[in-house]
């Protein structure tokens, strides 16, 4: 079954992820040896290498639905990142760490943080099993970030948003990356926002469906 978890890894990379464009060679390398399928459900690893969202949350308290992001999209926006070995990685919504365990790859630590207990402690067990020691997982709004072991190289949003909380781009270190989808369906739209003399701009760079994160909705103000 590993063997043929291994064939499936590679025909994931050679048709979803090579074919959009993805030529960065460690981000490559990390999607060929994290076994995508230890971060689903046991009933479920058999699909885990298709080429669609996964859910692996009905969500907690009134939020959405989680979701496994399809392999490339998540590949895209981790190459639009540019991550390097020397980089910090803020990794918001990392739901049961598959993201994080890829990071953990390419860059120097990761800190993973997670809304949902449950999807936290998932995280925690599977990537401890896979001995990623540079990946810190911790608790708590998604929204909020992590200011304690701010600022970041990198900051990357594992979902869908209507809009980038300001909590998140103070967080971003001097030419520091961020990358979002922005905006739901077909609708959305990847962005690459970025950090110099301390002020952050952001521009587009594809058009990208993916899963919303809850708790990233936009604050309508009232108006008589």
């Amino acid at each position: 079954m590993n063997a043929d978890f291994s064939e499936r890894r590679v025909k994931m990379v050679d048709g979803q992820i090579r074919t959009t464009d993805v030529t960065s060679a460690p981000l490559i390398e990390a999607m060929l040896s994290v076994p995508r399928e230890v971060f689903v459900g046991a009933g479920q690893q058999d699909l885990a290498y298709i080429d669609e969202d996964i859910r692996v949350s009905a969500g907690v308290n009134g939020g959405g639905a989680r979701y496994l992001m399809e392999p490339s999209p998540l590949a895209k926006l981790l190459q639009l990142a540019e991550i390097g070995d020397r980089d910090s990685v803020l990794d918001v919504g990392c739901g049961t760490g598959y993201s994080a365990a890829l990071l953990s790859r390419i860059a120097k630590s990761v800190v993973a943080l997670e809304s949902d207990p449950a999807l936290a402690e998932a995280a925690k067990s599977t990537l401890s099993a896979l001995d990623c020691q540079n990946v810190t997982v911790v608790t708590g709004p998604l929204p909020q970030g992590h200011a304690a072991k701010a600022p970041y190289d990198v900051i990357f949003i594992g979902g869908s948003v209507e809009e980038v909380p300001a909590a998140l781009l103070d967080q971003l270190a001097e030419d520091g990356r961020l990358v979002v989808v922005e905006g739901q369906g077909n609708s959305g739209v990847a962005r690459l926002f970025f950090k110099a003399g301390g002020v952050v701009t952001g521009r587009r760079a594809f058009n990208a469906a993916i899963k919303p994160l809850p708790g990233f909705e936009r604050v309508h103000a009232f108006e008589f």
